[in-house]
């Protein structure tokens, strides 16, 4: 079984000679995976019109998604050294420092910062726009927002009056609308995915039997 490696707007996916990139591995447009790096099973990373940078001895692990955006300004994914990103975790155009770690099921979103050794525990959220600093802790199961960073746990009544104020669509889809107006909102979003995925139907799939040095 293959890794895929795909074309997206004129972009050909990168892979060091001493990195390993898993078979059913996918690696779409411009991704750079750097020395030693590891992108285990069911990985995927999608550069879309930006890029994704993995950094030296980084690990990628099963079924983790990492990807990149264009559509509200450039929003590249990149990894510092010597992180590790969990499986089923999400990395959507973020930055994170090196030596960081992201558990299992970790999600970190768009023009996040994370600081170098800083940890993000089983199932918690990095929101948009939050920066945290070194070695900073992200309890399980908990969201992290804002700058200067908040930590707020499931179920706490502050986290809808937060999460309100955070403009998050305008930050990950370049949508402005109202917080409230929820089904105009979510129409709006799912246009801009339909248009930025639909580039993807002019890719070229460049299936290779390599898993690393692709």
């Amino acid at each position: 079984m293959a890794t895929l490696h795909i074309r997206h707007q004129g972009h050909v996916p990168q892979v060091h000679p001493t990195a390993y990139v898993a078979p059913t591995a996918t690696l779409v447009g411009d991704v750079s995976i750097g020395p030693r790096a590891r992108v285990m099973y069911g990985a995927v990373l999608d550069a879309e019109g930006s890029r994704i940078e993995i950094g030296e001895a980084s690990v990628i692990c099963e079924n983790a998604v990492l990807r990149a955006s264009a559509v509200a300004g450039d929003q590249p994914v990149l990894l510092g050294d010597h992180v590790f990103v969990g499986p089923h975790a999400t990395l959507l155009g973020c930055a994170v420092g090196r030596c960081a770690y992201l558990a299992t099921s970790a999600t970190v979103l768009q023009d996040a910062r994370l600081g170098a050794g800083v940890v993000v525990a089983v199932g918690a959220l990095v929101h948009a726009r939050s920066t945290l600093p070194e070695e900073f802790f992200v309890p399980p199961h908990t969201l992290a927002l804002g700058d200067p960073v908040r930590l707020l746990a499931a179920g706490d009544p502050g986290v809808t009056e937060a999460l309100g104020q955070l403009g998050f669509a305008q930050v990950a889809f370049g949508v402005d609308a109202a917080w409230a107006d929820r089904i105009s909102r979510y129409e709006r979003i799912a246009e801009v995915r339909v248009a930025e995925f639909g580039a993807h139907t002019g890719d070229e799939v460049l299936t290779t039997n390599q898993t690393a040095g692709g």
